[in-house]
């Protein structure tokens, strides 16, 4: 997923707030809306792009042009019967990726259900854990182990199919230490830098979360 898609966050509780201003920070384009008011105004200084409107509304989700935006983030956990709604107007709108938040495995199960392409529980996964796993280009996953430093699931690129490690020099190039490979359901920890990399390959990398970018 690429950071140049356009993103949709609606809800602006701490969940949604965190995931929209963590695109915003890293230069995505984001529409941020929220029924209640005073989180629009309180969040328009870092999401420069907030609207006060009932999402639960074909009409305005007509208005707002969703069917324009490739991702969308239904943070409404607290209201079930909003986050159904707004998830069915969205897919109904063409949105490639909505992604909704929920209270619990429940809630999970009902907007898969209507069409939700992923459902988060909150426990398990922070606000800007979301959008930096969304931001990240090519990256399966990002667990960040301190505040600078993350590890990394990165699938073998087509350019890099058929070189080895020590042909690919990965750490001068993105700084980036691959730890392990995962292939057929298996990781490799004793990894021979000279064998040649294949599709079938993931790398299990350290990096310093700020360089990340280099891999987009």
């Amino acid at each position: 997923m690429s950071i140049l898609k356009s993103y949709a966050v609606f809800g602006l509780g701490r969940y949604g707030k965190a995931v929209a201003e963590e695109l915003v920070k890293n230069g995505a384009e984001v529409l941020a809306v929220d029924k209640n008011e005073s989180l629009v105004n309180n969040a328009i200084e870092k999401i420069p792009f907030c609207r006060c409107a009932d999402v639960t509304d074909a009409a305005v989700i007509k208005q707002l042009g969703i069917s324009n935006i490739d991702v969308v983030i239904v943070s409404m956990a607290h209201n079930l019967e909003a986050s159904v709604m707004a998830t069915i107007l969205c897919k109904e709108a063409g949105v490639e990726t909505v992604i909704v938040k929920c209270a619990d495995e429940t809630q999970q199960k009902v907007l898969l259900r209507v069409g939700a392409d992923k459902v988060v529980l909150p426990e398990n996964e922070s606000g800007i854990r979301l959008a930096k796993n969304l931001l990240s280009s090519g990256l399966v996953d990002i667990i960040e182990l301190s505040k600078n430093v993350s590890m990394v699931e990165i699938p073998v690129r087509n350019e890099w199919e058929g070189k080895s490690l020590i042909e690919l020099n990965l750490r001068q190039k993105y700084s980036i230490n691959v730890v392990a490979i995962k292939q057929e359901n298996e990781v490799l920890i004793d990894i021979d830098p000279s064998k040649s990399l294949d599709k079938t390959m993931t790398l299990i990398v350290i990096a310093d979360t700020q360089k990340l970018a280099k891999l987009k």
